[in-house]
């Protein structure tokens, strides 16, 4: 039976939601510069790269989760499927790169830093920081949100909406940084796993859009399946493009041979 969520948008993006969702954003927004230019005073200068990768990567949740795009996604899996892009590869993308963590530990005091820095060299951060723990968490959460009824109970559950939302975004998140390294990483693996969990993960998503195009998820039209299931496919491979770039990059400056000075030529002869 096919049908689309045309009722259930009042229920999902009452004012309430969208104001705690609008409000976190905005703390997020300001919360960053300012303690990266507070903490600039103190230590090194914080690159303002990172300033501009954590306001995009804000702003790219920001418009999968409330707005004209998340309005929409109510009605169409297109929109739905663009939002999720946005929220669990984009988004996480740029976030990563801003380096959060880092920036997090400069801005905290000695005693809280170091609490932090014993949470994340624990087992619960070893063990969910794993790539291929990462990777399950990722491709699994999607392959459970549009193989069973999920996509369609999310439609008619606040909770269940922002529940998925939120795994979405933190599993994408866990997953890039678990892939590549440009924030504080206590859990490091070598290139060549990293890459082989990469090649993995890219191939369960390409076999997942593959299947929503052939088998739409529950109360979804066949149409509106294929065009969510090709930007799916394609979408996903521009933003994995990019952390196979960074991931070959860091891989190549790791090996590449280092420069070695030339002999100084000038220096005295030995007497004979």
């Amino acid at each position: 039976m096919e049908m689309h969520h045309h009722n259930h948008h009042e229920t999902l993006t009452g004012a309430g939601y969208d104001i705690v969702i609008v409000s976190i954003l905005i703390a997020a927004m300001l919360a960053y510069p300012l303690a990266a230019y507070f903490t600039s005073k103190t230590y090194k200068n914080w690159p303002l790269y990172r300033y501009i990768f954590w306001i995009l990567g804000v702003v790219t949740a920001g418009a999968a989760l409330v707005g004209p795009l998340a309005e929409l996604a109510h009605s169409s899996f297109t929109a739905h499927m663009f939002g999720h892009l946005l929220l669990g590869m984009l988004s996480p993308l740029l976030l990563v790169i801003s380096a959060p963590v880092k920036l997090l530990l400069r801005t905290l005091n000695t005693t809280n830093a170091r609490i932090l820095s014993r949470l994340l060299k624990g087992r619960y951060i070893q063990f969910v920081s794993n790539p291929i723990v990462a990777g399950t968490l990722n491709i699994g959460g999607l392959a459970v949100l549009y193989t069973t009824g999920l996509y369609s109970a999310m439609h008619d559950s606040l909770l269940l909406h922002v529940l998925v939302h939120l795994h979405v975004f933190l599993a994408g998140y866990l997953f890039t940084a678990s892939i590549i390294y440009m924030d504080v990483s206590p859990h490091r693996y070598s290139y060549v796993y990293r890459a082989l969990v990469l090649i993995l993960a890219l191939a369960g998503h390409k076999i997942l859009s593959k299947h929503i195009y052939a088998y739409p998820p529950e109360g979804v039209a066949r149409a509106d399946a294929e065009t969510g299931g090709m930007l799916m496919y394609y979408g996903g491979d521009m933003v994995d493009v990019v952390i196979i770039i960074i991931l070959c990059y860091h891989w190549y400056k790791t090996t590449a041979p280092r420069r070695v000075s030339p002999p100084d030529t000038g220096a005295a002869l030995p007497a004979e």
